[in-house]
């Protein structure tokens, strides 16, 4: 079967890697110069900067990703468990969260007497989510509630906590306000306050806490060298620089699609770009959802970037949160009352603490993130150069040291930027919140209800967003367009 993949961000080179395995003749089109779309990386003045995701959480998914095909994570790219896993600075302290569970639960200790055998107690019950929600839930195509309601799925579905919230579930086992800051991290990029994440995603405390933070060594763009370099031994062939632009339609199918004027027949699409823009290519009749259907949807923020080079070392932990502001005051700005937040929290991401290899010797690499809400866009341009000043001045206070006299390296990427390259609805940098209505069969429809020969994935449909979801709905569209071209006997 010839498939035509749209988008080389990390779900649309997993779906190639697969259907390529299968048999398949594997066409990828990016609208961009160069493949990884959020997670696409730049060089210049002799820094190396990841462009989007900087973390690397959940290894097993990774594993079982290359083992698929006869890999190791360690064929392609070099790993090194961080310690600390991450810092968090607050008002009057900053506390290193080691990566070792036994120091974490002594730390925990220290700062609420009891709070270790309480950590315990989340991390088991943490444990059996994730063991669940990625080892099952995460897999399943979610195209009818009938997958949900097999007997195993039913079982497993009250150790999931999905009726509960994060925030009475992380209250009920601490009471000091950073541990309870520091459990809430995870959850802080999902969309929604808190009380309105499912406690399901406790899950990703377990992944943070229990399977560590890691980092492969060059930059986290190594994994899409490995994705890529895969693809292309599979056979797959990439065009660059192709936008597509339309669709031919026959019937019930896409019968053809539109790259610089020029019609490109294909048997099946699978469209791994933004979920909206890709529909919004469709006639309305064929599209799985209207226009008010998006302007209702929760999404997750959309970010503020600035990618720094620094003339001099700074005494920083590879991730360092910056939690020294009113979390609570961003929060709201960010999912209830959308504004620009007087002081806002921010994240600072120093590869170069454990890699010199991404800057000029002696220098330091720094990726720094202001969480915005999406759709935020006017007072950009003021908003960018004012947040970089305040920022950097927090941080001179909280490390002792001046910063802004020694940058030689400065770029900034905006909501603008995010729907220029990817075509972001709403410049969202996340997709959607993952509250209880927007989680499972409650995401975008990986298949087109209307046209049986398209299916979407990446961060807007199932599983969700981040890197590892993002790898297992690529599989998934892989599955489901194997499952098509086999009824269709077109392989």
């Amino acid at each position: 079967m010839n498939t035509s993949i749209i988008g080389t961000g990390i779900s649309g080179l997993s779906a190639a890697c697969y259907l390529a395995k299968s048999g398949h003749q594997v066409h990828v089109y990016e609208k961009n110069s160069d493949v990884g779309g959020r997670a696409r990386q730049f060089k210049s003045d002799g820094f190396t900067f990841d462009m989007g995701p900087s973390w690397y959480w959940m290894p097993d998914v990774f594993e079982s990703f290359f083992a698929d095909f006869g890999y190791q994570v360690s064929d392609f790219y070099q790993l090194k468990r961080l310690d600390p896993s991450y810092s968090v600075v607050f008002k009057d302290t900053s506390i290193d969260i080691p990566a070792s569970l036994a120091q974490l639960y002594t730390l925990f200790e220290s700062i609420e007497p009891g709070a270790s055998m309480q950590l315990q107690k989340f991390l088991k019950r943490a444990k059996h989510k994730y063991e669940i929600g990625m080892g099952k839930y995460a897999s399943l195509p979610s195209l009818s509630i009938k997958e949900f309601l097999q007997i195993d799925a039913l079982m497993a579905l009250p150790r999931l906590d999905i009726l509960s919230n994060m925030e009475r579930h992380i209250h009920t086992h601490f009471k000091h306000p950073y541990l309870r800051k520091i459990m809430e991290f995870p959850v802080l990029f999902l969309g929604a306050m808190p009380d309105r994440i499912p406690a399901m995603y406790s899950l990703m405390n377990y992944a943070d806490a229990s399977l560590g933070t890691w980092y492969p060594k060059g930059g986290m763009y190594r994994i899409i060298d490995a994705l890529y370099t895969l693809a292309k031994r599979l056979g797959v062939q990439f065009h660059l620089n192709s936008e597509v632009s339309g669709f031919g339609i026959n019937h019930r199918q896409l019968s053809s699609i539109q790259v610089q004027g020029q019609a490109i027949a294909t048997d099946f699409v699978i469209a791994s770009g933004d979920y909206q823009h890709m529909e919004s290519l469709l006639p309305d009749a064929l599209r799985n959802y209207s226009t008010s259907y998006w302007h209702s949807r929760e999404m997750s923020p959309t970010s503020l970037i600035y990618y720094l080079g620094i003339d001099k070392r700074l005494p920083l932990s590879h991730h360092t949160l910056f939690f020294d502001s009113d979390f609570d005051a961003h929060a709201k700005a960010l999912y209830e009352q959308p504004r620009w937040p007087d002081q806002p929290m921010f994240y600072v991401c120093a590869p170069s603490v454990t890699d010199p290899s991404v800057a000029p010797a002696g220098h330091e690499n720094l990726f720094i993130l202001i969480p915005l809400a999406a759709g935020l866009e006017s007072g950009i341009e003021d908003y960018t150069p004012r947040y970089l000043d305040q920022i950097l001045a927090r941080m001179e206070t909280r490390l002792g040291t001046a910063i802004r006299p020694h940058i030689c390296y400065q770029k900034s990427y905006t909501i603008h930027d995010f729907k220029r390259d990817y075509h972001a609805y709403k410049g969202n940098a996340y997709g959607l919140a993952n509250t209880l209505k927007q989680t499972a069969i409650g995401k975008p429809m990986m298949q087109n209800k209307k046209l049986e020969n398209l299916l979407y994935c990446g961060q807007l449909s199932v599983p969700g967003p981040g890197v590892p979801p993002a790898l297992l709905s690529g599989k998934i569209a892989a599955a489901q367009a194997v499952k098509y071209a086999s009824s269709h006997i077109l392989i």
